[in-house]
Formats: C-alpha cells, sequence, structure tokens
C-alpha cells in the first residue's frame, strides 16, 4: 500500500465574480521515501492541492469530490457544511499535522511569529505530539537546530526570527518541519527568495536528511532544475489537473503533453546549445473562473485539434509510471462521448473534417454512425493519392488483378503498372 493516495480530488472557491476551480480531478500517489516533485506555472494549483490535504483550506474552499488516504487512513476532508463532521475532521487532522505530515511554507516570515521567540516556536509542537517536559523538547530542538546546520543553537533558541538570515529562517522551518519524525513532509517553494547558494544548501540539506530519516517528501517548485537533483517522479499542473506525470527520466528525456515541451523548451539544458533561444509559451494561462469546456491549454497549444474544444482528454498510460492528458496521445475513438450541444453536428461536420485534427477522430465516428460501421474500420488519408495508396498497400498482394475505369484518377494506374 502507497504512503499516500489522492483519489479523482476537486477543490474549489467561491468568491464574488464566481466559483474558482483551483483542482479538477487529481490523482496520484507517494511511497514510502519516495520524492515527488509537483511543477506547473504560478496559479497551476499546486499549493493548494497541498492545502487541501493538510485540511488548511481558506474559509470559502470546499472539496467537492475525491479521497485522500494517508499511511492506510481516510483524511478526505468533509463534502458537507455539517459541523459535527467538520469538528471530528479537525480533531482528527490536529493530530497529523505537523506530528506525521510536516510542512515547509513558501515564505519563512509568514510561518514565524515575529513577535515569538524561535525556542517557543520549534518546542510547541514537540510538547504537543510527543508528550514530553520543556526541558527535553527544548533539547531536542537545540538537535535538530545543530542538525540543520545553523551555529550555537543554546544561544538562538532565545532569538527572534528577525535575528536570523533568510536562509537560517527557512532551516528553522526545516527543523519545525522534521521535529515530529513525519512519515511525510511537504516542502511548498522551500527555495523561493534565497540566493543560488543558499538554495543548493537548502536542497542538499534536504535531500541528506530524507535520506537519513527515509521520509517522504512532495517538492512543489516551479523550477524543473530543482525537480531534477531532488525528485523520483514528476507530476505536472496545469490549470488545476495534472497533464503528464512520470520519472525524471520519463519527463526529460520522454516528455508527451505538448506543456511539458513547452516548459522544457523555455530553461537552459546541457542539451541544448549555447546559442540555441529559449522558447517561451505563449499566451497566459485560462481563468479559472471560466474555463474551457475541452483542454485547458488549448490555447496555447501549436498542435490543438478539433475534438480539443469540445471534450477533455482522457489519461493515456505509456507504463507503470508514466501517463499523459492529451488528444495527440489519445487516439481511441472510444473515449469520445459527444453528448447534447455537440450533437448539432450531426447537421454539419463542424469543421472536424478540416486540419489539423490529423487523427479525424470526429470524422471517423459520424461516418460510422452514418453508415452502421464500427470507427476503427473507418478509414481515412490527406488525399486521394494517400487513400488510394493505403487501399493498395492494405488490399493487394503481388500478382493480383487490379480492375479500373479510364479515364481515370491519373494516381490509380501505378497500381497496374
Amino acid at each position: 500500500m502507497s504512503l499516500l493516495e489522492i483519489s479523482h480530488l476537486t477543490t474549489k472557491f467561491e468568491t464574488q465574480q464566481g466559483t474558482v476551480s483551483a483542482v479538477r480531478d487529481v490523482s496520484y500517489h507517494l511511497e514510502e521515501g519516495e520524492v515527488l516533485g509537483i511543477v506547473g506555472e504560478s496559479g497551476s494549483g499546486k499549493s493548494v492541492g497541498m492545502l487541501t490535504l493538510m485540511g488548511l483550506l481558506a474559509s470559502n474552499g470546499r472539496v467537492e469530490e475525491g479521497e485522500i488516504l494517508f499511511d492506510g487512513e481516510n483524511i478526505s476532508p468533509p463534502h458537507t457544511k455539517d459541523r459535527k463532521e467538520k469538528r471530528a475532521y479537525e480533531k482528527k487532522m490536529q493530530q497529523i499535522r505537523g506530528n506525521r505530515i510536516g510542512m515547509i511554507f513558501q515564505d519563512p516570515m509568514t510561518f514565524l511569529n515575529p513577535i515569538l521567540k524561535i525556542g517557543i516556536q520549534m518546542t510547541e509542537g514537540i510538547r504537543k505530539h510527543q508528550n514530553c517536559s520543556k526541558k527535553e523538547a527544548e533539547a531536542k530542538a537545540i538537535e535538530l537546530m545543530r542538525q540543520v546546520g545553523i551555529p550555537s543553537p543554546e544561544k538562538r533558541l532565545d532569538q527572534y526570527p528577525f535575528e536570523f538570515s533568510g536562509g537560517m529562517r527557512q532551516r528553522i522551518i526545516i527543523a519545525t518541519a522534521l521535529a515530529c519524525d513525519p512519515k511525510l513532509i511537504i516542502a511548498d517553494e522551500p527555495t523561493t527568495a534565497l540566493d543560488v547558494t543558499v538554495q543548493a544548501q537548502i536542497l542538499e540539506l534536504l535531500k541528506k536528511l530524507t535520506k537519513e530519516k527515509g521520509t517522504s517528501v512532495i517538492m512543489i517548485t516551479h523550477d524543473l532544475g530543482v525537480v531534477a537533483s531532488m525528485c523520483d517522479r514528476i507530476a505536472i499542473m496545469y490549470a488545476g489537473q495534472i497533464v503528464e506525470e512520470g520519472t525524471v527520466d520519463e519527463i526529460f528525456y520522454e516528455p508527451h503533453h505538448p506543456y511539458t515541451k513547452g516548459l522544457l523548451n523555455s530553461i537552459n539544458n546541457s542539451a541544448k546549445d549555447n546559442d540555441e533561444p529559449l522558447v517561451p509559451i505563449p499566451g497566459t494561462p485560462p481563468d479559472l473562473l471560466k474555463l474551457p469546456k475541452g483542454c485547458a491549454f488549448m490555447s496555447r497549444c501549436p498542435y490543438t485539434m478539433k475534438i480539443c474544444e469540445v471534450q477533455a482528454s482522457p489519461v493515456t498510460t505509456y507504463s507503470e509510471t508514466h501517463c499523459c492528458r492529451c488528444w495527440l496521445e489519445c487516439m481511441d475513438e472510444t473515449k469520445i462521448t459527444v453528448s447534447g450541444e455537440e450533437a448539432a453536428l450531426e447537421d454539419s461536420m463542424g469543421g472536424s473534417h478540416f486540419y489539423p485534427d490529423f487523427a479525424a477522430v470526429l470524422l471517423k465516428q459520424k461516418v460510422a454512425e452514418q453508415y452502421g460501421l464500427k470507427a476503427e474500420n473507418v478509414l481515412t488519408g490527406a488525399g486521394s493519392s494517400a487513400m488510394i495508396d493505403m487501399i493498395g498497400l492494405t488490399f493487394l498482394d503481388d500478382g493480383d488483378e487490379v480492375l479500373f475505369s479510364a479515364p481515370t484518377y491519373g494516381h490509380l494506374p501505378i497500381w497496374h503498372t
């Protein structure tokens, strides 16, 4: 059994402008000792997904559907407004947060209380979850500070957050997250606003501590360099959905989704020529208040097909670890469910016979319906010459006789000669 299993998680927020679909049908798992990177642009739903997992959603947030299993226990937020159910859930999560699940927040100064000494803030969770004395908690806090590389930890306990540098404050956050030996650590942009040298130190520290303790980690970031050095697997998020998931090698060397390819093309890497310009992804992410009916990436995608506009793509699986959500990768006509207003395609092909829908998935379905065939038995091509070639290659063997009228299409006599 996986340490963490999230199935079909959907989180929404009610605002004055309407409903924001922040996380949409997200599913993934995490094994013990594994490091999973969740990557995407700002606003893609990375942090909201983790706040949902921790039960820290804002008051206007709600989990519409989905299930979260942690270490075999169901910790799914209630889908109703029942107060009794919510109180029971919060009581359960208070025993988990900071104890079995630790979190490294994006900005240390918003996590640390500026008017409380570091020692008080570090020992509070230790005393609550491990039922120990103040002296024992302080001894553990000193040892944790020493482990994360903070000099003179005995003196530092009596200092305030503003007396620490940004890198040192981040080390305090890491030490606090590790205080109760959690099975899972969630690191939300742990190197944001730190200089390059300190970033490297923090990442090396995280790598070392998690390896020593066998802790699982979810690393939330928009930095592909970070996940390349830290993670075992990567999940790419866009507009609240995971659009591709795989091992580090699969994502970096065998990307399938156009968004994943776009992210990789927009960063420097050793495989690129030094003079090769970086290629940004055009456009901006969609408004989560007004998501398109089909693929959320279609307005920025160079390969958009007609089916992308009317229906979201199912997931295509390549291996036990690698999957992608894109119509370019799913050419199975049985996955298309045209209904409701799309039924207007009965009167008109609605452009489904135009490029760039090279798979002609909609066209095949409509022709099959018209003539009572199976969609897989409908053959399409890019023109008469291509179709004649395909028919010949499919049905003719050497020595077969071919009968055709004259005059005829100029390409057909090729099969006679």
